[in-house]
């Protein structure tokens, strides 16, 4: 068993099984996997967890009022890539095999509640002229009740020139957020982390939703943070897929419409984008190893 093996540390992005691996003298750190609108992200407590990572103030307030003392506040590490990346964005679709003169979108949904299904059929509006890639969600590919999702996709991407499909092991979407110029998402985390990068956003709203979720709308909304949702300033917003291709077009004309925007999002949602949050991480934890 690992708990056996007595990690002096272990990192993990949810609670699961922490209390089963953990030695009581391991530091056990949580990076949250997500920063999106989901309110799992102030239920997933435990107090085996000695380290809770936070990536912006806002949150760290609302943790702290719900009594939790084991904060730090860093900012986002997952984000700190984007700020100092070896790759330039023509390297990055060259190795894609996409064109470097064209513009390129990124299209990388959550996988529940997703746009994917009312969405798909409008991404190949726009892909004759710009670069598509889509990067799905880990659970679209391997969880059985979402691998719909990729089959679907994958029946777009196979007649499109002009487009590239993230394999199934394929985790990071780093590289193809640097190589995008205008991201398309909906309640996954991307919209936040995008925002160092102060390119255009999309957010669908059209959302499909399980039948019994649209009977019991109330039980639905309990698993959305809304009041983050409605708060968000920085996207253009469509919940109808059929505004989807003007938007694109006007998005990439008019990258700066926002400009002002994003940068107060960044600051509100990510703390600090200095690429340190990583560093201050591992402050802590040096600190919080020698009081053990």
């Amino acid at each position: 068993m690992l708990k056996e093996r007595k990690f002096q540390i272990i990192i993990v992005g949810n609670v699961g099984k922490i209390e089963q691996i953990a030695d009581p003298s391991t530091l056990t750190i949580m990076v949250y996997h997500g920063i999106g609108l989901k309110q799992t992200y102030y239920r997933d407590i435990t107090d085996r967890i000695d380290i809770r990572v936070v990536e912006s103030k806002e949150r760290y307030d609302i943790l702290q009022k719900q009594g939790q003392k084991n904060l730090v506040l860093t900012g986002y590490s997952k984000c700190d890539p984007l700020i100092e990346y070896d790759n330039s964005q023509a390297d990055i679709l060259e190795r894609l095999g996409l064109d470097p003169t064209k513009k390129t979108v990124l299209y990388a949904p959550s996988f529940y509640p997703s746009s994917i299904e009312k969405l798909s059929p409008d991404l190949a509006q726009f892909s004759n002229e710009f670069n598509l890639i889509i990067k799905l969600h880990n659970f679209s590919w391997f969880q059985k009740r979402y691998q719909y999702q990729s089959d679907l996709i994958r029946t777009v991407t196979n007649k499109l020139e002009n487009s590239f499909l993230a394999r199934p092991f394929d985790i990071d979407v780093i590289p193809y957020m640097l190589a995008s110029d205008l991201l398309i998402s909906d309640i996954s985390s991307t919209i936040f982390e995008y925002l160092p990068l102060n390119r255009p956003i999309i957010m669908a709203e059209c959302f499909s939703i399980r039948l019994k979720h649209r009977i019991f709308k109330r039980r639905f909304e309990r698993k959305l943070d809304l009041d983050r949702f409605d708060a968000i300033d920085f996207v253009y917003r469509i919940n109808d897929p059929v505004k989807l291709n003007g938007l694109v077009y006007h998005a990439i004309e008019y990258p700066d419409e926002m400009y002002q925007l994003r940068v107060g999002g960044c600051k509100r949602y990510l703390y600090k984008t200095d690429g340190k949050a990583s560093s201050r991480l591992l402050d802590t934890i040096e600190k919080e190893l020698k009081i053990k």
